[in-house]
C-alpha cells in the first residue's frame, strides 16, 4: 500500500510539473533565432509598419502546390517570416493557397459580376429598377470589375520546370502575396528576377528581399501617406504619359503633384514659398535652360532641407532621325545647371559613354507580314548593376540607360556615393558626334567578335548616378542674387540629392497607347531594374524610419549541389547503407555483453 501511494504522489507531482511548465511557457513566450545570419529577427523598421494595425491584416500567399526544390525553400522561408510577423502582432492572419486556383476564382468572380450586371441592366430597361439604383450598380460593377482585372494583370506567373518520375514538365507558379486591410488591398511580389541569375541565385535574392517586400506592403497598406512629392515642369521636362507608370507607383506611398517653375517669372517669392511645402522635387529630363531666378528658387529649396532627384541629359540625340534616316548628330545641351551642380560637388559632362555591357538594340527587317525583328549590340545603352552594399541598389536588377553622360566627382564637404556606374570596359564619345546605325552596329559586332581594344575602351568605370548627402553651400554665395529673399541661407541644413546623367531611366514604353511598366522592354521582353532603382531612391531620400535599410540584410541560403552529389554518389550510398548496420551491430553487441554480465 505505501508503494502504491508513493507512485500516486509521483504521478501527481509529474502532472503538476507539466502544468506549471506549460503555464510559465504561456506567460513568458519567446522565439529564439539561432540562425547565423539572424534571418528571422525582424528589424525595428519592419515592426513599426505593423504598429498602427488594430484590425485583422489578411495575407494570402499563392505558394501552395508542387514546386521545384528552390521554390519549396521560398515557400518555407515565407511561412517562417510570416509566423514571426504574426508572433509580434496577433492581427496578422495568413494562409497559403494554390495560385492557379486563385486566378481561376478571379475569373469566376468576374463572370459572376458580369452576369449580375446584365441582370440589373435588364431590370433597369424593364423599369423595375430605379435610375438611382442603376447608377449604384454601374459604380459597383466598374469599381470591382476594374479591381479584379487589375489584380489579374498584376499577378504575372513564373514558368518553372517540375520533375515527376523522371519527366520534366513546365508549370506556372504565382509567387505573390495578397495583403488586405479593411477595404484596401496590396500585391507583394515574392520572386526577384535578375538578368543572368541562376535559379538558386534568384531564390536567394528573393529570400533576402522577403522582409522588405512584406514590410513595404504593410507600410503601403496600413500607414497613411504624409510626404509630398513635386514633379517639376516648365523646362521641357518629360510629359506625364512618359513617366505615368512611375508616378502612379509613387502615389501608393506619397502625395504627388505637378509644380511648374513658370510661376517664378511672375512671382518668385510665392513660388519659393509654395515649393517648400514639398518634401521632394523630381526633375525628369529637362530640355530648356533654367533661368537664374529658377535656379535661385531651387537652390534655396535645397538650403532649407528639401530633397531632390535630378535626371538630366547633357547631350541631345534625335532618336526619330536616327531610326528614320539611319543616322543623326549628337550635340551637347545647355541647361544652365553647370554652376548649380558644380557648387554641390559634381559635374555632368556633355559627352556619351559606350559600354561593352549594354542592352541590345532591336531593328526590324523586311516589310509588313515579312518583317523580322533582330537584336544587335548597342553600346549606347549601358546596363549598370552595382556591387555596392547600399540600400538603394542592393539586390536589384541591372538598370538600363540610353545615351548616358559621365559624371565627375569634385572635392568638397558633401558626402558622395556612386550608386551606378558603367562596366570597366568603357569609352567616351566627345561632342558633337555623328551616330550612324550601320557604322555603330558593324563596329560593335567587330568588337564582340575580335575582343575590344583596351586602348580605346580605357575609360574604366564611369559614374552614371550619384548620391549627395550633407549640408550644401548655396550656389549664390558671394554672388548677386536674382531677387531679394529675406530668409536667404548661405549654408544649408542636412539634406540629400541624387543626380542621374540620363533622363531616359524614368521613361516607360507604350503598348497600344497604354503605358507599360517602367523597366519593361517590349522589344526584347526583358525587365530591367529602373523602377526598383528609382523607387528605392525616392524612398531613401524621404525615409525616416529606416525601412529601406532592410534591403542591406544579407542571408546565406544553402542549396543542394547536384554536381557534388553526382561525383560523391557512391560514397554516400555506401555510407547510408553501412552506417545503420554498424550501429545495429554495435547495439546488439553491447546488449549481449550486458545480459551476459548480468546473468552469468
Amino acid at each position: 500500500m505505501p508503494k502504491k501511494t508513493s507512485n500516486t504522489k509521483k504521478i501527481l507531482g509529474l502532472l503538476l510539473l507539466v502544468v506549471g511548465l506549460n503555464f510559465i511557457g504561456n506567460q513568458f513566450y519567446h522565439r529564439f533565432d539561432l540562425t547565423q545570419d539572424n534571418r528571422y529577427t525582424l528589424s525595428e523598421a519592419a515592426l513599426q509598419t505593423l504598429e498602427p494595425a488594430d484590425k485583422p491584416v489578411v495575407v494570402e500567399v499563392l505558394l501552395e502546390g508542387t514546386f521545384p526544390a528552390e521554390f519549396r525553400r521560398l515557400q518555407s522561408e515565407t511561412r517562417q517570416l510570416l509566423e514571426e510577423f504574426a508572433s509580434k502582432n496577433s492581427n496578422i492572419k495568413f494562409e497559403f493557397i494554390n495560385g492557379a486556383e486563385y486566378i481561376a476564382s478571379l475569373d469566376d468572380n468576374l463572370a459572376s459580376l458580369e452576369r449580375n450586371f446584365k441582370a440589373k441592366r435588364t431590370q433597369f430597361e424593364n423599369k423595375s429598377l430605379s435610375e438611382e439604383e442603376w447608377i449604384k450598380e454601374v459604380n459597383y460593377y466598374n469599381y470591382f470589375g476594374r479591381m479584379i482585372t487589375e489584380l489579374k494583370e498584376s499577378l504575372q506567373p513564373a514558368q518553372v520546370s517540375v520533375q515527376d518520375g523522371g519527366r520534366f514538365t513546365q508549370e506556372l507558379v504565382y509567387p505573390w502575396a495578397i495583403l488586405s486591410y479593411e477595404e484596401r488591398m496590396v500585391q507583394v511580389p515574392l520572386l526577384k528576377n535578375q538578368l543572368g541569375a541562376t535559379s538558386e541565385e534568384r531564390i536567394t535574392n528573393s529570400i533576402q528581399n522577403l522582409e522588405y517586400a512584406f514590410a513595404d506592403g504593410f507600410n503601403k497598406l496600413i500607414t497613411p501617406k504624409s510626404k509630398k512629392v513635386a514633379v517639376l515642369s516648365g523646362n521641357g521636362q518629360l510629359q506625364d504619359r512618359h513617366i505615368a507608370d512611375f508616378i502612379t507607383t509613387l502615389k501608393e506611398y506619397y502625395f504627388t503633384a505637378k509644380f511648374t517653375l513658370d510661376s517664378v517669372a511672375v512671382n518668385p517669392l510665392k513660388a519659393l514659398q509654395e515649393i517648400q511645402n514639398y518634401d521632394l522635387i523630381i526633375s525628369a529630363q529637362p530640355t530648356e535652360a533654367f533661368t537664374d531666378a529658377e535656379k535661385y528658387v531651387l537652390d534655396q529649396y535645397t538650403m532649407q532641407g528639401g530633397k531632390s532627384l535630378w535626371l538630366v541629359d547633357k547631350v541631345t540625340v534625335e532618336m526619330d532621325s536616327l531610326f528614320n534616316t539611319g543616322s543623326t548628330f549628337a550635340f551637347g545641351s545647355t541647361l544652365n545647371l553647370t554652376d548649380f551642380f558644380f557648387r554641390y560637388g559634381i559635374r555632368v559632362n556633355p559627352e556619351l559613354v559606350n559600354d561593352l555591357y549594354a542592352a541590345p538594340l532591336v531593328l526590324a527587317t523586311g516589310t509588313e507580314s515579312d518583317s523580322q525583328f533582330n537584336t544587335y549590340p548597342w553600346f549606347y545603352s549601358p546596363l549598370s548593376s552595382s556591387t555596392k552594399n547600399h540600400p538603394i541598389v542592393n539586390n536589384i536588377e541591372a538598370v538600363k540607360f540610353d545615351f548616358a553622360s559621365s559624371i565627375d566627382i569634385l572635392e568638397n564637404d558633401i558626402n558622395k556615393t556612386v550608386l551606378l556606374a558603367t562596366s570597366p570596359i568603357t569609352r567616351i564619345v566627345g561632342m558633337p558626334a555623328k551616330i550612324s546605325l550601320d557604322n555603330e552596329i558593324m563596329g560593335n559586332l567587330d568588337v564582340i567578335q575580335n575582343k575590344p581594344d583596351m586602348n580605346v575602351f580605357s575609360a574604366g568605370e564611369v559614374p552614371l548616378a550619384v548620391l549627395l548627402e550633407g549640408a550644401f553651400t548655396s550656389v549664390y554665395k558671394n554672388r548677386i542674387k536674382p531677387f531679394e529673399y529675406k530668409n536667404y541661407k548661405e549654408e544649408g541644413v542636412e539634406t540629400k540629392m541624387v543626380v542621374i546623367s540620363d533622363g531616359n531611366v524614368i521613361k516607360n514604353q507604350f503598348q497600344d497607347n497604354r503605358p507599360l511598366e517602367l523597366g519593361f522592354d517590349k522589344w526584347t521582353n526583358t525587365r530591367y531594374g529602373n523602377k526598383d532603382f528609382l523607387l528605392n531612391t525616392v524612398n531613401y531620400l524621404l525615409d525616416e524610419n529606416g525601412l529601406i535599410n532592410i534591403r542591406s540584410k544579407e542571408i546565406t541560403i544553402p542549396f543542394f549541389d547536384q554536381q557534388k552529389a553526382i561525383h560523391q554518389r557512391s560514397k554516400w550510398q555506401a555510407f547510408n547503407l553501412l552506417l545503420p548496420l554498424v550501429i545495429l551491430s554495435l547495439f546488439g553487441g553491447l546488449f549481449w555483453w550486458y545480459r551476459k554480465k548480468k546473468y552469468t
